[in-house]
């Protein structure tokens, strides 16, 4: 039997300036200009001021506010009707920047953030390769086995695949054992334990560097030969069995191995990594008077270029225009269209991240002021996005991808929002209160009897946060802090 129903769906379609602003949401500071670079190659009717000649002629256009000219996507229509007008604009470099810094000066914002110059992890490894007097097939198998290295420095390839690869990418036929004699080599390069297969076999390279004659090394390689399963996860009573050692015996071989670095890769790349953080926001303290301002590297200086402007005026002005002619006003108009709408989504950009760090700024004020944790308040996505007439989905992107720098150090957006719990007076407080207690009272502990998870329960009981065991376990995790046994030290 057929039946026929007559539904009314409600569909929502976002436009394709919508998905371009929601895209540049997205991108973070350091980014941004890569960003801008590609959208400057792509489309020749977009400029960027300050790579232009600067002492053009005047315009005669008055000045407008960039509020102004934004105008949403629902009011813009199809836009249909084309008017020349529209993409004739001042050339005020000071459009975009001024208005977001109008507290003193920013010259910090405009310095380049200086860069540590040091070689790359793999650029060392080449540069000992380098050094070695080895035939020229060892010295691409030993470029092959560096190329395949992780960036923590371990080989989790086999070597049958390195051996593959030689071949077909080298034309380099080489036996297992021949990879294998060369990785022995690399792994005696520095830093001690690159090219380890296994947390074991890096240990163990570290270790074989060591005075062999000292006892205590001698039985931190049997311990990490033999007993690793046992060694992390701290079942030093076995340890104690099984070597005939006492615990000051073994708490010398423990601080032997702890010393070992697990990922000899990470060690030259920590602070590069570091330095790549940029913030979005600075918040300065003025006398008690929190300034909220944008890093300029968010405000760049783009308008419309005049010459397609002209080019369309003239193509405009034509009184025959024939199939090409049309195709070419066609095609400018497109450059033209594409060219304001990306400068609208940088202003649109520019206007949600600023209401959307105001508003996290006022709702976390006291936080702001003192970098206490304890003074931060419950705050959820819906509390920013009801203040600023959002959507959730909006602030979560900037929350996501951006930072704000303050004296009291750079913090992603994502780290001031947090759940709230109920104290016994009935007071509302962030979980992030929590967490910093339970931070404090386990970094007070004894090491040699850490607190189980049962204890700090009752801990935060008794200072009035009524909270479960496996809340506290779960908070504990989120703080990558390993549970009571495996922080026990001897």
């Amino acid at each position: 039997m057929l039946k026929q129903n007559l539904q009314q769906k409600l569909l929502q379609k976002l436009s394709p300036q919508q998905i371009q602003f929601i895209k540049l949401l997205q991108v973070p500071t350091v980014s941004l200009d890569t960003r801008i670079k590609e959208e400057l190659e792509e489309n020749p009717a977009l400029e960027d001021i300050s790579l232009t000649n600067l002492n053009e002629p005047e315009e005669q256009y008055p000045d407008r506010d960039p509020d102004d000219d934004y105008k949403g996507d629902e009011e813009k229509g199809e836009m249909d009707e084309f008017n020349i007008d529209d993409y004739l604009q001042e050339d005020n470099v000071n459009e975009y920047g001024s208005r977001y810094d109008q507290n003193g000066d920013d010259d910090d914002e405009h310095k380049e953030i200086p860069i540590a110059v040091q070689s790359s992890f793999f650029e060392s490894l080449q540069a000992q390769l380098d050094l070695l007097p080895v035939s020229d097939k060892d010295f691409k198998i030993g470029k092959q086995i560096i190329g395949s290295l992780d960036d923590d420095g371990y080989l989790r390839r086999p070597i049958m695949s390195l051996t593959d690869d030689l071949a077909f990418s080298q034309n380099v036929m080489a036996e297992d054992e021949e990879v294998e004699d060369m990785l022995k080599v690399i792994q005696s390069f520095d830093p001690p334990g690159v090219g380890a297969r296994s947390l074991q076999e890096c240990l163990l390279i570290q270790l074989r560097r060591k005075d062999q004659n000292d006892p205590i090394i001698k039985k931190a390689m049997t311990v990490v030969e033999d007993y690793l399963d046992e060694f992390t996860r701290k079942h030093y009573d076995k340890l104690e069995r099984s070597l005939n050692m006492n615990s000051q015996e073994l708490r010398g071989v423990v601080n032997e191995i702890l010393k070992l670095n697990p990922k000899p890769g990470d060690s030259n790349e920590v602070s590069t990594k570091q330095l790549q953080v940029i913030p979005d926001f600075h918040i300065t303290n003025n006398d008690g008077v929190l300034i909220l301002t944008l890093n300029s590297k968010n405000a760049p200086e783009l308008k419309v270029s005049r010459s397609y402007q002209e080019m369309f005026q003239h193509y405009e002005k034509a009184s025959q225009k024939d199939k090409k002619l049309k195709e070419a006003v066609q095609f400018v108009k497109q450059k033209l269209d594409s060219a304001k709408w990306f400068i609208d989504a940088i202003k649109q950009r520019q206007q949600t991240l600023l209401k959307t760090m105001n508003a996290i700024m006022q709702y976390q004020y006291d936080f702001f002021l003192t970098g206490d944790d304890k003074n931060l308040r419950p705050m959820i996505l819906k509390d920013i996005a009801d203040r600023i007439g959002m959507d959730i989905s909006t602030v979560s992107r900037v929350a996501n991808s951006k930072y704000v720098q303050t004296e009291h150090g750079t913090f992603l957006l994502k780290s001031f929002f947090s759940e709230a719990i109920q104290t016994e007076s009935g007071e509302e407080v962030s979980n992030k209160e929590v967490k910093k207690i339970l931070e404090e009272h386990i970094g007070k502990e004894d090491k040699r009897h850490p607190l189980a998870d049962e204890k700090l329960t009752d801990i935060l009981k008794d200072a009035g946060y009524n909270i479960a065991r496996r809340t506290v376990a779960k908070y504990r995790e989120q703080m990558n802090i390993p549970v009571a046994r495996l922080r026990k030290e001897l």
